[in-house]
């Protein structure tokens, strides 16, 4: 390869190829055609055109750019973690470490000002601590509560769900967009009436 190539650029080609295998992490969530799981680069998809078309409902102050950045970010760490399903007690126990371990090897791929960044936004995800981070947080919760919802409860069923584990782990949409949360109860409530999730 031609050694003028900075090696700034080529740390930045090697992280857009190792980024690539997010492709390839499926997750627990079908398709809204319920023909098969999605895979993880294309919830980040998914989530950042929701938050484009549903920013009317972010907080006022809500930074749009920010929120997709981290909405592009935030699961890039499952190419080592694996994605984890959210009702699964015993898988997520140890979640927080395994994401964090990958956090430090995939983000240190990129030049240092950057590697920055990109950490500094993934971190801000993970806390959600700011107006950013919780809009961020509540359409990831919005997104496979609606496929969920759409593909007839297939997964909620498999796995036995609640409304009360549905409500609780969907609570973060109240959080950061509280006009979203009716719809979402909406969801909720019909699931229940259609024996989709038990009335728990």
């Amino acid at each position: 390869m031609n050694q003028e190539i900075s090696e700034r650029l080529l740390s930045q080609i090697r992280f857009i190829k190792e980024i690539d295998k997010l492709k390839s992490v499926f997750r627990q969530t079908p398709l809204l055609d319920g023909s098969r799981m999605e895979n993880d680069a294309e919830h980040s998809w998914h989530l950042a055109m929701i938050a484009i078309v549903l920013a009317e409902y972010a907080p006022e102050e809500a930074r749009i750019l920010r929120i997709l950045k981290m909405l592009l970010v935030h699961d890039l760490v499952e190419i080592d973690a694996g994605d984890t399903m959210i009702y699964d007690d015993a898988a997520t126990a140890g979640q927080q470490a395994r994401e964090l371990e990958a956090a430090e090897r995939i983000f240190a791929i990129l030049p240092q000002g950057q590697e920055a960044e990109l950490r500094t936004l993934w971190d801000e995800f993970e806390t959600g601590e700011t107006v950013d981070a919780r809009f961020a947080k509540a359409i990831d919760r919005l997104q496979p509560l609606l496929h969920n919802h759409q593909t007839e409860g297939v997964i909620w069923l498999k796995h036995g769900i609640s409304r009360n584990q549905v409500v609780d782990k969907n609570i973060a949409i109240a959080q950061g967009a509280p006009e979203l949360w009716p719809f979402a109860q909406a969801l909720i409530n019909d699931a229940v009436d259609r024996r989709w999730l038990t009335d728990t």
